[in-house]
């Protein structure tokens, strides 16, 4: 896969030697790194989120089955509707392994694991669910939003124990036709039955993101990087 350098975006007030946590945002199906760039720039307004780096890196262009093989931005290849009957497992670990180089990254850069949150929406929040909760170090938490747990059957037999007790930020839309929050719910109801501390937010929106839900994903963040 061909992956273009994801985008960075920190206080500009903010020494760059200060900087100790990093938020790795991945964007939804068919979109890039810059989809989540009003967002950043606003929680970035905030104090108490002025020592953190956001990454926003930009999926790989690939054909989409679903889509008559339009070749777009994506995860992962997705062959039908949603709740889904198949999925592309190969193609759901090729992302994962590239998340897991961008933790490696900012670690290498000075940054604990243990200060590193995975975010993402509808597809890119499958796939930061999907490697947090493999990943062998402790993260900071993880930002689920619009989103749902991919091959779920094989959480059990490869979920790590570092991130058994990562706090999970997960949000949806009640009119959300694109990933429906029934689904979402299932998702969410596997990981709390599994032992997870999952807090879940709903709001009055399709699939998208709200002010609303921008603020508690504020407090989160503060919380989960104190």
């Amino acid at each position: 896969m061909n992956y273009k350098t994801p985008l960075e975006f920190s206080n500009h007030n903010t020494d760059l030697c200060k900087i100790d946590a990093s938020i790795i945002w991945l964007h939804g199906l068919g979109a890039d790194g810059y989809d989540f760039e009003p967002v950043v720039k606003q929680l970035l307004m905030s104090d108490t989120l002025s020592n953190v780096r956001f990454i926003l890196p930009h999926a790989p262009e690939i054909a989409v089955t679903r889509n008559n093989g339009y070749i777009m931005p994506a995860w992962y290849d997705v062959y039908g509707i949603i709740p889904v009957s198949k999925e592309d497992e190969a193609g759901i670990q090729a992302s994962q392994r590239y998340v897991e180089s961008l933790i490696q990254n900012e670690i290498n850069r000075g940054i604990a694991s243990e200060r590193i949150v995975l975010a993402g929406f509808s597809q890119g929040g499958a796939i930061a669910l999907h490697t947090a909760l493999r990943y062998p170090l402790k993260l900071a938490g993880v930002l689920a939003l619009s989103t749902y747990l991919p091959l779920h059957s094989k959480l059990a037999n490869e979920a790590n124990i570092a991130n058994a007790g990562t706090p999970i930020f997960m949000a949806h839309g009640i009119f959300d036709d694109v990933i429906s929050p029934e689904m979402s719910k299932l998702s969410r109801n596997l990981l709390q039955n599994s032992q997870y501390f999952v807090s879940w937010h709903e709001y009055n929106m399709a699939h998208s993101v709200c002010i609303e839900e921008i603020a508690d994903i504020q407090k989160f963040l503060q919380q989960v990087l104190q």
